[in-house]
């Protein structure tokens, strides 16, 4: 149920975010039901509480000490830049986390999620590479600043 619980949670945040950044190709709300007829959605009812607390604006994105999946790092200057932006557009419509490209001199990198525990980044890495099998070999859990809704 606590796993339940966290993947719910993963998936909030991140609709929330996306919804945020103006990405969000199906917003969860009462009204879903109205859109997609024939389509039965599954929620705990606190999941639709949480969601209007958090466009109401009664919760903010805070900043705390959690963890990414890194799916790229290169120092390389003139092709890191270009490769880690192409990284980004091949597989940020396809999960459902968010996907931060990040220069940290002299390296860019690309991290996924935002997770409050190790296990948690450990169980998406795992999806992750399943899904994506061509980035095994550099993908890694990292400690990271991470923003959540509070």
């Amino acid at each position: 149920m606590k796993r339940i619980a966290v993947i719910l949670c993963i998936a909030l945040v991140a609709a929330v975010q996306m919804r945020a950044n103006d990405s969000l190709r199906i917003a969860l709300s009462p009204n879903l039901l109205d859109s997609m007829p024939g389509v039965e959605v599954l929620q705990d009812s606190a999941v639709g509480v949480l969601l209007q607390t958090a466009l109401q604006g009664k919760m903010e994105w805070v900043e705390i000490d959690g963890y990414r999946v890194q799916i790229y790092s290169s120092n390389q200057q003139q092709a890191a830049k270009s490769e880690a932006l192409d990284l980004e557009d091949r597989i940020k419509e396809k999960i459902d986390q968010p996907v931060y490209v990040l220069y940290i001199p002299p390296f860019w990198k690309v991290r996924l999620g935002d997770f409050r525990t190790y296990e948690e980044a450990r169980e998406y890495k795992k999806l992750f590479v399943d899904n994506f099998p061509e980035v095994m070999g550099d993908t890694y859990i990292v400690r990271d600043k991470i923003q959540v809704l509070q």
